[in-house]
């Protein structure tokens, strides 16, 4: 029983830890497409990152693997725990199956001389190898649990940072960009909140996106990025670096997080800035301040005060739940330094390099090519996010098997 109690160990550290993703320090070899991919995209030279697959070429994940196999009937605990192990059982055995059967069909090649048997037999492993892929895919999803909230819409906060009018202008080409992403993932993209500077740009602004594994891919987003350009009032040509952030903040519901009324302190007053015959003279904006944290939040958008207190809530609403993932994630990983996609601010996660046409994640050390193309918001930033989600993926399940190994 003791060799099944270190395999549930495993398990169940996989099932509850890893609520937000970590830094990733890659050191495995990736290939990061065919040669002609390389023309719009390529990785930095001290780039390499895994693949998930690579996992199963190392002791820990094979060490597990081989103790769930001899815990077999013996496999116990409860309730969803102890059919998730059996489901895993099960796809382990079947992947088992297909390695023995693709050794049977490497001898069957080499010592048959019919040309039509070995024709046969190169279809067979083909069909083979492909199934193996997709049982080893079937595993890993089993043993890396999901975030607790990546099932959760989002609130996505921009925010000009160092840099002034280049900041703002920037900022502006980031929303833009978000934007555009929602709607090519058929995502709903609503603004909350939008304030724009007077000389053009974006000082700060919130939206609310909503649809398909939203949060599980935006996540990755939340940090500090810098853009390196030359202005165009700049009439010396010199590159100027500035900082924008964002802010992922996970929506929650009814279940996730209960807020008491009696807590909310509510103020309405009028609508200030650009915006119409409503600007100045009715009180439409909400500001809603959570009295036991001091968390604010606030909306004008609207002509309606109704509708203003709607967004203003629902803000407020992603902030103290965002609080409240960090703390308790906090407690459980107090040993963990750097969350990769965290709201940490003073992380500098990417680098957008104008003039040599760059766009490099700082993360993971992977750099892509076609700047323009990319915050157009569509293939490229999804190539990017999709880089994100595997990395830390893989870090988790190698770091977990690897602290469970005994």
């Amino acid at each position: 029983m003791r060799l099944f109690r270190s395999t549930f160990r495993v398990t169940g550290r996989l099932c509850t830890a890893f609520t937000l993703p970590v830094r990733i320090v890659p050191s495995f070899a990736l290939d990061v497409g065919t040669a002609a991919d390389q023309v719009s995209r390529r990785p930095c030279s001290a780039s390499c990152l895994p693949r998930l697959g690579d996992a199963f070429q190392h002791e820990p994940l094979q060490t597990f693997l081989s103790k769930l196999e001899e815990a077999g009937p013996r496999i116990g605990g409860g309730g969803g725990s102890r059919l998730r192990l059996q489901e895993l059982l099960l796809l382990v055995r079947r992947l088992r199956a297909r390695e023995r059967e693709l050794r049977d069909l490497d001898g069957l090649m080499q010592t048959d001389e019919s040309e039509d048997l070995r024709k046969l037999a190169e279809d067979e492993k083909v069909s083979c190898q492909e199934e193996m892929i997709k049982l080893k895919e079937q595993i890993i999803s089993l043993l890396i649990p999901p975030d607790e909230a990546d099932d959760s819409d989002l609130i996505m906060e921009l925010t000009a940072g160092v840099g002034g009018q280049e900041a703002m202008l920037f900022t502006a080409e980031m929303f833009t960009m978000y934007e555009r992403y929602a709607a090519y993932r058929n995502w709903n993209f609503e603004i909350l909140e939008y304030f724009p500077s007077e000389q053009g740009g974006l000082r700060r602004a919130a939206a609310s996106i909503a649809g398909l594994e939203a949060y599980k891919n935006l996540k990755y987003e939340g940090g500090v990025h810098r853009v390196q350009r030359v202005p165009k009032t700049e009439k010396q040509g010199r590159v100027h670096t500035s900082t924008m952030t964002v802010a992922i903040l996970p929506q929650p519901n009814e279940i996730n997080l209960k807020i008491n009324p009696s807590d909310l302190r509510i103020e309405t007053k009028k609508a200030s800035g650009a915006g119409g015959q409503h600007v100045n003279t009715t009180d439409s904006a909400v500001r809603i301040t959570h009295i036991p944290t001091g968390v604010v939040s606030e909306c004008q958008q609207e002509r309606s005060q109704l509708k203003n207190r709607e967004k203003a809530l629902k803000i407020l609403h992603a902030r103290l739940y965002s609080i409240k993932l960090e703390e308790e994630t906090s407690r459980r990983e107090n040993a963990r330094k750097i969350q990769i996609g965290s709201k940490g601010r003073s992380e500098k996660i990417r680098t957008y390099n104008f003039p040599q046409g760059r766009i490099t994640d700082h993360r993971i050390g992977f750099s892509l090519h076609d700047i323009n193309r990319f915050m157009y918001g569509e293939e490229l930033l999804h190539e990017l996010i999709q880089c994100l989600k595997e990395c830390a993926d893989y870090e988790s399940l190698i770091e977990v098997l690897s602290e469970n190994a005994d």
